[in-house]
């Protein structure tokens, strides 16, 4: 189920990250694969990648049976933490924001707002949970909608990768 796939679905996430095969670039991957992982035991369903209305990337967009939207940055060492102020954008797009960082990472960097899980490729544990801030339901709704969309997207070009989507009607 990695699936870093581009998403041209309605104009739904978009991504250059990581390569044809659909892993996640760089060092990231284990932490990526680790995170999902955890995700999974918890009952969430996840997308890598996944473009936010705002023109945002979140790195793992997750979401479980009742409807909690969960988004997870992952760093992959402190030049990528230290680079990117962008992360408090994230939280209008979920009820819960967490960081992902592997064990060499000094986590007492990452702010006391945002949850923190420490993982590897094997999986994640979670150190903090992240402050629950929920979303507005209009939001919920459209944010669901749109990773239903892109994952069946992404589904159909790992079954059909010859397939080009026609460009919606407008």
């Amino acid at each position: 189920m990695t699936d870093i796939a581009s998403d041209s679905t309605a104009g739904i996430g978009a991504t250059d990250a990581g390569d044809a095969a659909g892993s996640p670039a760089g060092g990231a991957a284990p932490i990526f694969r680790g995170v999902r992982r955890a995700l999974a035991q918890r009952g969430f369903a996840s997308l890598t990648e996944f473009r936010l209305a705002c023109g945002r990337r979140a790195d793992v967009l997750a979401m479980d049976e009742s409807g909690t939207v969960v988004i997870v940055e992952v760093k992959s060492g402190v030049p990528d933490f230290r680079s990117d102020q962008k992360w408090p954008e994230y939280r209008e797009w979920c009820d819960a924001f967490y960081f992902a960082v592997d064990d060499a990472f000094p986590t007492e960097l990452i702010p006391e707002e945002c949850g923190l899980m420490v993982a590897d490729a094997y999986g994640a544990e979670v150190l903090r949970e992240a402050p629950l801030l929920k979303l507005a339901p209009a939001r919920r709704k459209t944010l669901i909608l749109r990773a239903a969309l892109a994952g069946a997207g992404r589904l159909h070009r790992i079954e059909d990768p010859m397939f080009v989507q026609a460009p919606p009607i407008v």
